[in-house]
């Protein structure tokens, strides 16, 4: 499993980059790995505004259908074109060509709710 230094993590399996008041979200190759072959990924819409840990998005995988939770408020700025094509992407690349959407943060101060790399990998391998 792979836990990268430069992100922050969510109990429900999500990760976030944050440049300036927008971020990347995708999921964690721990998720990605849980849900086996992705075959479809439901996008959100641009322009959808989101809540903390409220559901957004939703991958099928050939094991089963899964929400994807935002983990910060904010505004959807863009979406993953290429996941409509190759949803397999969530599985080769989950960190980076992987990623599912960004957005505007509403409150950057949700950012301290997260969890740093080492705490997310702890969670991982108590589960």
């Amino acid at each position: 499993m792979q836990y990268p230094a430069d992100r922050k993590y969510s109990r429900e399996h999500e990760w976030i980059t944050v440049d300036g008041d927008t971020a990347r979200v995708g999921i964690t190759d721990y998720a990605q790995d849980s849900l086996g072959d992705v075959v479809y990924v439901q996008l959100p819409d641009v322009g959808l505004e989101v809540l903390a840990n409220a559901s957004c998005a939703e991958v099928e995988s050939t094991k089963s259908v899964s929400e994807i939770y935002s983990p910060v408020s904010g505004t959807v700025t863009a979406v993953n074109e290429i996941l409509n094509d190759e949803p397999e992407l969530l599985n080769r690349d989950p960190y980076g060509a992987g990623w599912v959407f960004a957005l505007t943060l509403a409150d950057p101060a949700e950012l301290d709710s997260l969890m740093d790399a080492a705490a997310y990998q702890r969670l991982v391998e108590e589960a």
